[in-house]
Order: C-alpha cells, then structure tokens, then sequence
C-alpha cells in the first residue's frame, strides 16, 4: 500500500510480548495522522544512535537510528562532470501478459471487514481492466556492449533519483557498473487494484513475471545482456514496492540475492486471501522467516518514525508499519542475516527526504561483496 507513491523504481521462532503502547489500536475512524514512534519504546530493536545529519558505514550489519534532519547525500545529485547513463523506456500492454491480464477496483470504493476473521478484507468492486505499464531502463555509460550486466529492478518506476545516483557512485567506484530496471505498476493501489495484486500476493508471480516477459523486452529492446547470476541481481521498492522486492527474493533465491526497501508493506495486504499466508507479508516476520532455513539474501530496510497506522479500515493488528519493519529487523538478527536497519526520526511513509539522504549509503550497503571495476591509475 502506498499513500505517498516513491518515484521509483531484504528465523528460530521468536515470541514476543509486545507493550500495550506498541500495539496497533483497533477501534475507531482509521487515522491518516499517523503518531510518532518512539526507537526506544520498550519492545522495539536496540539500534544505534547515529549523529545528526549522518549515515550508517556502507559495511555494517545491524540496527541504526537516523535524523532528525536530512539532507541530500551529494551523490544523489545530477554532476556535469560525470558520465550520464542513457535511460530509455519502454510500452508493455496487458493485453500482451499471462501473468496480469489486469484489474481495477472501482473508483471510490474500497472492501470491508470479514465480520468472522478481520485479517480477511471482502472486495467485490474488482473486475478484470485493461492497463499499460513504462519500464524505464537505465544502462550506465561504463556498460560494455555484449557482457553479462549485473542489475536492479525498482518498483512504481521510473526513479530518476536512483539513476542518478548510479552515475555517481558508479563513476566513484563504490557500486559496480549495474543496469536499472524501473517497473511502473499496472495500476490503482491496495486490495482489489492491479497494482495491490502485482505487489501484495505472496508468490513467486511477480519474479516470474519480470523474468519472462520484463527481461526478454529489455535485452531485446536496448542491446544489452543481464547475468543470471542471483548475487548479480538486486530488487528495490518502498511501500507494496518494498515487500514486492522482499517477495521476488524469498521466492525466487536462485534469481535474486539482494533487496532493499523504504517503508515496507510487511502488514496484511494480500487479496485475494491466500490460507497459506493468512496475514499477507506479516507471515515474513511472524512465520517464515523464523520458522524457514535461512535464505541466502542480504537486506537493507528503512521505516520512517511516522509510518502508517492502521491507514484504512482494517483493524486486524497487522497494519502497523513501524512495528512490522521493527520485527523484521527483530527476525532477521535472529536468524543470522546480513542486514541493515534504519528507523528514520522526522519521517514519514516512504519519506523522500530520507531516500535523498540514505540511497548512496543504501546502494553501497545492498552491493557489498559484489566485484567493483577498479579504478584507472
């Protein structure tokens, strides 16, 4: 879910006893004024404390408090003496599509609680809708014509924020020289869209999507060869873009190795309902994580201290943003995963400033590991 659209383009059984304050409220008119949390409230990680104004180093697992203030990392900015990569795009119609032959929920409408079991949402204003959808590609300028690419693809593409940090940390080194690969969504947001249904549903369809019908266009399309190799291979989103960059890895390993996401929808989204994951990608933190063999993927995560609450009208304890991405910083320490977290002070749900402040540090974090052209001397 996604009330502030990014521009873009990741377990033991743990219980846990939560504070009163920490648990999500279920009564009353759905707040769209979410509180400020507090990262030291009793139940929440044990995170850093980082200066004012500075990030996390790009190699260190673990648990970070940012902010309050954030300003835009300077690699974030477009540099005229670096090197642009050329960014393209192109059509994709859902009429083309096996996996999404599109949805649409009626205008103005929206579902209503299961009266016997409030994590199940009843939607009848869906029906099948035609979409378009851009893929925005980025291939920066030290891509060599006919070599296998590592790549990254972003979710509620295009991101230019993204494309311009790659010249420069590219330029610099710091990341190796990756193509992007910017999806829009086919439309709408939540239970019942197009796009709810791409980005919620806790399966591999969405990586098999992009694997069969995205790659093939883009390599056909721009001339340029992605590896196959999953450690080469990276997924980012905020928001349903964020567990949608969580969903393609848990369920497709052998593709993708590498996620990070922004305000991630680690809550109750799914629908249609699936017995198998009753609670949507809450099951990340409350079952599969823990109760999996650990999987081999790296993971940077963000939540911002005024994340969504309870957004609409579902009171099922499993919209809570803030505590969803505290648990899966909770789990992922738990299980032994390389991971970083930041809980974001003077942030909202996918809060760009902290995007603006935190992508290079991100970028260079999620890639760790991964071989770097050296520089010329």
């Amino acid at each position: 879910m996604n009330f502030s659209h990014p521009s873009a383009l990741a377990i033991l059984i743990f219980a846990f006893s939560l504070a009163p304050s920490q648990r999500p409220v279920p009564s009353g008119t759905p707040s769209r004024v979410p509180p400020t949390r507090d990262p030291h409230a009793a139940g929440f990680v044990t995170g850093t404390e980082l200066a004012d104004g500075t990030v996390p180093p790009a190699e260190e697992d673990g648990n970070f408090i940012l902010g309050p203030t954030h300003t835009p990392a300077r690699e974030t900015l477009s540099r005229p003496d670096v090197s642009h990569g050329v960014v393209s795009e192109l059509i994709l119609s859902s009429v083309d599509s096996k996996f999404y032959p599109g949805i649409a929920r009626d205008p103005g409408t929206f579902g209503t609680s299961d009266p016997n079991d409030p994590a199940k949402l009843i939607v009848t204003t869906s029906h099948p809708a035609r979409y378009t959808r851009r893929v925005t590609v980025y291939v920066p300028k030290q891509y060599v014509a006919g070599t296998a690419a590592p790549f990254i693809v972003g979710a509620d593409g295009p991101d230019p924020l993204l494309f311009n940090t790659l010249d420069n940390l590219i330029a610099e080194h710091r990341v190796p020289a990756m193509i992007a690969i910017s999806i829009s969504n086919g439309g709408g947001d939540a239970q019942g869209s197009e796009r709810g249904l791409e980005y919620d549903t806790m399966s591999g369809r969405y990586a098999d999507f992009v694997e069969q019908e995205v790659l093939p266009a883009v390599e056909s399309r721009f001339h340029v060869k992605l590896t196959h190799d999953p450690e080469g291979r990276a997924t980012m989103g905020g928001s349903s873009g964020g567990s949608c960059a969580l969903i393609m890895a848990w369920y497709h390993p052998e593709l993708y190795r590498r996620v990070l996401t922004y305000s991630g929808t680690y809550v109750n989204q799914q629908w249609p309902y699936d017995p198998q994951t009753p609670h949507g990608a809450w099951e990340f933190h409350e079952h599969l994580i823990p109760d999996s063999p650990r999987k081999p993927l790296r993971l940077w995560l963000e939540v911002g201290d005024r994340d969504l609450l309870n957004p609409h009208v579902m009171r099922d304890n499993f919209h809570d943003w803030v505590l969803a991405n505290e648990d899966m910083a909770r789990v992922l320490a738990a299980k032994g995963h390389h991971y970083q977290f930041l809980f974001a002070r003077n942030a909202g749900h996918t809060d760009r400033t902290v995007k603006e402040q935190t992508l290079p540090e991100a970028l260079e974090y999620l890639w760790e590991g991964y071989p770097v052209a050296p520089r010329n001397r």
